[in-house]
């Protein structure tokens, strides 16, 4: 029994299926080497062409006794090849359920990875309206008339996407009613509808998009200019009477730059860029180690040829620790009210962590062989005890996203504590030691609170790795 073909055998018919997953993945728009794909209308044919011959495979076994079982075995090996751990994750789900709808597979990528510019746009309608027009010409004559009616029906279901003076609808609902709908009839679309399915699919997601950018927009300017009502609140509930007469300069002045640390913390977390950010580590680190290290190796980002990149690469690191605490970490910063600890004070808590305070031995064991943990020794390796780097990252990032187990949060206390207390460290992050100044506005002082927020007041941080 097992699998039964009488024109492919399950050894060619996994060959043909690792060629078809490169096709797949250049159709994300870059080769291997990281260079653009050109995809032009001859190679989207060919991509097509490849999708409608697994169909057409698939197909052939409709009315074979053995379906099942040669599926069965079609799956087991394609289970193999999907569990080595160079395989590209985002081609996880390969199994003969989905080659069975192959061209859909390759639109699907085309579509939503493949940057559409006009000529890649225009290379995949042509392809797939030929495409079409080939497959009618060899059941019927009037190939055209038929083809024409059938973009006929399909428009009609579009006419609840625009208003009456013609102008669009960019509903998200709509788009996506209509995209599941077609999901349902695909055995009765042609290639073109298919493809129209898939826009209309992209557009949806678009439009989400840019109605989130819009709500997060308004959001960071709400936040920025919170930071005063703030500061006032936390004022009154110290002076309940509201005695203006009793409020000490300094004092204000204290709380003013408390919240303005808040601020800009949360302002960094639910910014544009960091949200993107987020998202690409998010989808880069849910790959094997093997995998997103090959990522990072091929960055070529040094310090010599491009200092600003080398930041970028280690606070897109950072951001890999926090992904699944994301949200946690948003609402504990909403959450925390001013408080009077001194810098001094806060730092002594700190410390505590690494000598003081028992440490949590089964969460450090569970966090060290976690994705979060092979992330902090790949970064402790490219820092090479080089402490300015950790300077270029926001003190918020990386006062929450380094746990205090890890050897980096040791290493990176220790170099606050230089600052505290020598005259010539390598970077100096303010001159308050130099001018006998306690550190109350300064950058030290900043790292030194977020610290304190995130390690001594927010410790349930540590505990939700799955950010629930």
């Amino acid at each position: 029994m097992g699998w039964k073909h009488p024109d492919v055998s399950l050894e060619e018919m996994v060959k043909l299926v690792k060629g078809f997953a490169d096709i797949l993945i250049l159709a994300s728009g870059y080769q291997s080497s990281g260079l653009l794909a050109h995809w032009d209308q001859q190679n989207v044919a060919k991509a097509l062409q490849w999708g409608l011959f697994f169909e057409q495979v698939f197909k052939s076994f409709s009315c074979s006794e053995d379906y099942d079982e040669s599926l069965q075995e079609l799956d087991k090996a394609l289970s193999v090849i999907v569990a080595d751990t160079s395989f590209p994750q985002g081609l996880a789900k390969l199994s003969s359920a989905t080659l069975s709808r192959a061209r859909d597979l390759v639109l699907e990528q085309l579509v939503h990875s493949l940057p559409l510019r006009d000529s890649n746009l225009r290379s995949l309608l042509c392809s797939t309206i030929r495409m079409d027009l080939d497959v009618l010409s060899r059941e019927d004559p009037d190939r055209l008339s038929r083809y024409l009616d059938k973009l006929s029906l399909q428009n009609t279901s579009h006419d609840s996407l625009h208003y009456s003076d013609g102008s669009e609808k960019f509903s998200p609902i709509n788009h996506a009613d209509i995209a599941n709908n077609a999901t349902e009839k695909r055995t009765e679309q042609n290639g073109t509808s298919s493809c129209i399915q898939e826009l209309l699919k992209r557009q949806s997601a678009i439009s989400c998009v840019l109605s989130a950018e819009k709500s997060l927009a308004v959001i960071s300017k709400a936040v920025g200019s919170s930071q005063l009502t703030w500061c006032d609140q936390s004022i009154d509930m110290e002076h309940p009477m509201h005695d203006t007469a009793s409020r000490n300069k300094d004092h204000l002045d204290e709380v003013t730059i408390w919240y303005h640390w808040k601020t800009r913390s949360l302002t960094y977390f639910i910014d544009k860029r960091t949200i993107r950010l987020v998202s690409g580590a998010s989808m880069m680190f849910a790959a094997s180690p093997i995998q997103w290290l090959q990522v990072f190796e091929r960055m070529n980002m040094s310090e010599g040829r491009n200092f600003g990149s080398l930041s970028d690469k280690i606070e897109l690191l950072l951001l890999g620790c926090v992904t699944r605490r994301w949200s946690l970490v948003i609402k504990h910063l909403q959450s925390v009210n001013w408080d009077s600890f001194t810098s001094s004070q806060r730092f002594s808590e700190v410390c505590n962590l690494l000598s003081g305070r028992p440490q949590n031995l089964i969460l450090k064991e569970s966090m060290e062989h976690s994705k979060e943990g092979s992330i902090l020794d790949y970064l402790m390796k490219l820092l090479d005890g080089q402490v300015h780097l950790l300077w270029m990252v926001p003190p918020a990032l990386l006062a929450v996203a380094v746990p205090s187990w890890s050897p980096l949060f040791r290493f990176y206390v220790s170099q606050i504590e230089i600052q505290l207390k020598e005259d010539s460290p390598i970077v100096r992050c303010c001159s308050c030691f130099q001018e006998r100044k306690e550190h109350k506005d300064c950058e030290l002082a900043e790292r030194i609170w977020c610290l304190h927020i995130f390690h001594i007041r927010g410790p349930q941080l540590w505990l939700c790795g799955n950010g629930e």
